[in-house]
């Protein structure tokens, strides 16, 4: 069973949702947590039937949004100091933490480390596609600078990840550009698009509507641009979802349209629901790592905790050596 670390306290509400969270996944998969937290606060929250199915390990330092990244490396009390540090020694196969997110990348790149081969690596999210899967984008956030290089590996990493945790054989991988054509982009994506033709899946540049429509199953980006996009997807899901619910209370009409059509709107709400993904997984490091929204509910802990699961449970890390150590040779 895999053992997966839990920061208990990181997330905006507190450990109230992250321990429900922890509940519900015991409840579907059989795994051993470890809740790193305040064990008074911990145990306060769980029922009778699962104070000895859950491990606490005590932390009462909570890295806080404001606090800089790299003061996280000082703070080997913190909870999220703690969870890595449990994989790090092997008492844990993966970890999660719906904290400080630059603490989380920064923390478990540097006490884990990178795998043989990897420059940096990258964070990964899913996105919801016209084709009923989602599409794979990276990086969104570890990487705001990035080089030719750093964009080829990425690919690498997006590449096995999409095969080994979306089960995609043989996945698409686009070039995030202003136009598919090859003489756009600036010049560290030309340079990436020149250094990734002849690569499996390689498509060429693709533009923003890609990631989307379903064309394409991997996008590569520099964190600034996948952070970006990111957060004016959730803002656009947010909007979105925010007028029709205006639109709907000003229309008698409207309001017998939206119940008749509540399926319509509960599946929708799934599609662009981030809790049904549950985090972002750091790749290219030594073990698991998953970032987590900070506004997660119990639903997004158990998703998260089921994503660290299947992460552990493939050979995602060893594939992705093995890839690099070949491209590495090439040049």
């Amino acid at each position: 069973m895999a053992v997966i670390a839990i920061d208990a306290m990181g997330g905006d509400f507190g450990p109230e949702p992250i321990v429900k969270g922890c509940i519900l996944a015991l409840k579907e998969k059989a795994f051993t947590p470890i809740l790193v937290g305040n064990k008074e606060e911990i145990l306060s929250l769980l029922p009778k039937g699962y104070k000895d199915k859950i491990s606490i390990v005590e932390a009462n330092d909570v890295i806080d949004m404001s606090d800089a990244a790299t003061d996280a490396l000082k703070r080997k009390d913190s909870t999220i100091y703690k969870a890595v540090q449990l994989v790090r020694d092997g008492e844990a196969d993966g970890m999660i933490s719906a904290g400080h997110s630059g603490a989380t990348m920064t923390v478990a790149t540097m006490r884990l480390g990178r795998l043989k081969g990897v420059l940096r690596p990258a964070l990964i999210t899913m996105m919801p596609t016209q084709k009923n899967k989602r599409s794979v984008l990276l990086d969104v956030g570890a990487n705001v600078d990035c080089k030719p290089e750093h964009l080829v590996q990425f690919a690498v990493f997006g590449d096995y990840y999409a095969q080994e945790l979306l089960k995609i054989k043989n996945p698409n991988i686009g070039l995030l550009t202003n136009g598919e054509e090859e003489s756009k982009g600036n010049e560290v994506t030309k340079a990436a698009f020149k250094d990734l033709q002849g690569y499996p899946g390689f498509m060429g540049n693709v533009e923003g509507s890609d990631i989307f429509n379903g064309r394409c199953d991997v996008i590569v980006c520099d964190g600034f641009i996948g952070n970006l996009v990111l957060k004016t997807s959730e803002g656009v899901a947010g909007t979105i979802s925010y007028f029709i619910k205006q639109y709907i209370r000003k229309s008698p009409i409207a309001i017998t349209g939206a119940l008749l059509m509540r399926k319509v709107f509960k599946l929708l709400k799934k599609e662009i629901d981030y809790a049904e993904v549950g985090g972002a997984p750091l790749v290219g490091i030594k073990g698991c790592a998953i970032v987590s929204h900070g506004k997660s509910n119990p639903k997004a802990i158990k998703n998260a905790i089921f994503q660290a699961i299947q992460y552990v449970d493939t050979g995602i890390n060893t594939h992705i050596e093995t890839r690099i150590a070949e491209l590495n040779k090439k040049d």
